[in-house]
């Protein structure tokens, strides 16, 4: 069975395509982003589903996307934000890591998060009050990212290198280890 190399978790702009993107080209794998998979499948854009579908279908589009690139991708996978909301995918994710797998929480903290996402329109549950909701996202999810992760990795205030530099030194050392 393949299974992505790394997986990375976390909120809206904790940086998880900046910095999945530049590990993927360090290691020499392919990168893969569940939403992205969403929008190819459906034609819609994340923000769309969310508009025209409601929340509740695009998270069944997103249990089946993070499942399948849990079995197909062999390189570095970033997941939506929400997807340790649901439940199995928490599930999946805890036994990817006990298996061996890799899945780093990229932790923000609020005035990071909200200075990196502006007025971004691109992020539906942002769309309102992004301060307040990115607040209440953090609180609620930041116990979910931890059940799931093997690692943390700060990312509030830090340049892009350097947090690709932490998550390449946690590779590394896994390969020492086995």
């Amino acid at each position: 069975m393949t299974r992505p190399r790394l997986v990375l978790v976390g909120p809206p702009a904790s940086g998880k395509t900046t910095v999945g993107t530049a590990v993927a080209e360090a290691l020499g794998l392919g990168f893969r982003d569940t939403d992205h998979d969403i929008e190819t499948e459906t034609g819609s854009s994340v923000a769309d589903l969310f508009v025209s579908h409601g929340e509740p279908h695009f998270r069944e589009l997103e249990e089946r996307a993070v499942a399948r690139a849990l079995t197909e991708h062999d390189g570095v996978l970033a997941l939506g934000g929400g997807a340790v909301m649901n439940r199995d995918t928490r599930e999946l994710l805890v036994a990817h890591g006990r298996a061996g797998g890799t899945v780093v929480w990229l932790d923000v903290d609020l005035h990071s998060a909200a200075r990196r996402v502006g007025l971004s329109r691109d992020r539906p549950l942002l769309a309102v009050n992004p301060r307040a909701m990115l607040r209440t996202m953090l609180e609620e999810r930041a116990p979910l990212y931890r059940e799931v992760a093997t690692y943390t990795v700060a990312t509030s205030g830090r340049e892009p290198a350097e947090v690709v530099a932490e998550v390449l030194a946690i590779l590394s050392s896994q390969q020492v280890d086995r």
